[in-house]
């Protein structure tokens, strides 16, 4: 019994190097950190992306996801081939609580999320696994999750540091800057009654496309007389937006006292403040997809003709919480 313990005793801290070996596969599991979306002071400018959008993982590992920006974003993962189904059906369904698995072999979504809230997937399985964000078609990232034996090219601090980078070139966006007072200039130089709605910018990395958008409406003040008709144009190539007037409708999809104009802009009559007057979603209409049928033009345009004076305030139901308003006074 001497003898054995002695022999323990001297061979303690090769048990214990031994043992903890055993125990950290199980234990040493990584918590990875990534953000959802980003905004300016004013949010008017809207990163919509994943920071980063592309991250290496061991399978076990963990990724916590916070939500930084006013506007709405999913953090999804869909089974192998899967269509994106809309933010309000889920990928069908959301997880419920603050975490998740995912290993490919059924879908993974949040409900909509906003600035402040998290959530954590947990990866069990090696894999190549593509994010989107159900909100925003051009949001996308993937997770690469290697096995435990594979060596990882990052570690925390290299994404923290590119995510700040990605960030920083997202909402300081100088070409697009150039570009929106040239179009603003160019509208004062032909004093048309148009309104630019939003901007925005598609760029990509090796992870996927994200978004820069300006979710405002520029030139958003008008004045005019009665009689005259103002027209809104959405400039963003991926974002869609919307021209409210009076009550904002439950179901901001479809138009409200719209009809078509001959070139296939929308176009409304306000006579009175008690008018309700809703673009349904102007976007830019998709690019046309091999092997499938070219599609249907959207509605780009939207007009709306005043016919009496009075102060009409409108808003975008999608972003008025961002600040998203203007504001038509008609003169006699």
């Amino acid at each position: 019994m001497k003898r054995s313990c002695s022999i323990l005793q001297s061979q303690g801290p090769r048990w214990l190097l031994l043992m903890g070996l055993m125990v950290l596969p199980q234990v040493a599991r990584a918590q990875w950190k990534a953000t959802v979306g980003a905004e300016n002071r004013s949010m008017g400018h809207q990163a919509l992306a994943f920071l980063p959008n592309e991250i290496w993982i061991h399978a076990g590992d963990n990724v916590t996801w916070t939500f930084n920006s006013v506007e709405i974003h999913t953090v999804t993962f869909l089974e192998l081939a899967q269509v994106r189904l809309p933010f309000d059906v889920g990928c069908p369904g959301f997880a419920s609580g603050e975490t998740g698995s995912f290993d490919g072999s059924t879908c993974l979504s949040t409900a909509p999320l906003t600035k402040g809230q998290k959530f954590t997937v947990a990866f069990p399985a090696i894999g190549n696994f593509k994010l989107v964000c159900l909100v925003h078609q051009n949001m996308t990232g993937v997770i690469h999750v290697l096995s435990v034996g594979e060596r990882l090219p990052h570690w925390q601090d290299f994404y923290d540091d590119e995510a700040a980078q990605q960030l920083k070139a997202l909402l300081s966006d100088d070409d697009l800057d150039r570009e929106q007072a040239q179009i603003a200039a160019d509208h004062d130089d032909r004093n048309t009654n148009s309104v630019m709605v939003g901007m925005g910018e598609v760029t990509a990395n090796g992870g996927g496309s994200r978004t820069f958008s300006v979710m405002r409406f520029m030139d958003a003040a008008k004045t005019i007389h009665a009689g005259d008709t103002v027209e809104w144009t959405n400039l963003d190539p991926a974002t869609p937006h919307t021209i409210t007037f009076g009550v904002e409708p439950m179901n901001p999809v479809f138009p409200v006292n719209a009809i078509l104009d001959p070139d296939g802009a929308l176009h409304g009559t306000i006579s009175s403040a008690a008018d309700s007057v809703h673009s349904g979603l102007v976007l830019a209409t998709p690019q046309d997809q091999m092997f499938l049928p070219t599609p249907t033009l959207t509605v780009t345009r939207f007009r709306v003709t005043f016919t009496h004076a009075g102060v009409f305030p409108y808003i975008c139901a999608l972003h008025d919480g961002l600040g998203m308003k203007g504001k038509i006074t008609v003169l006699p």
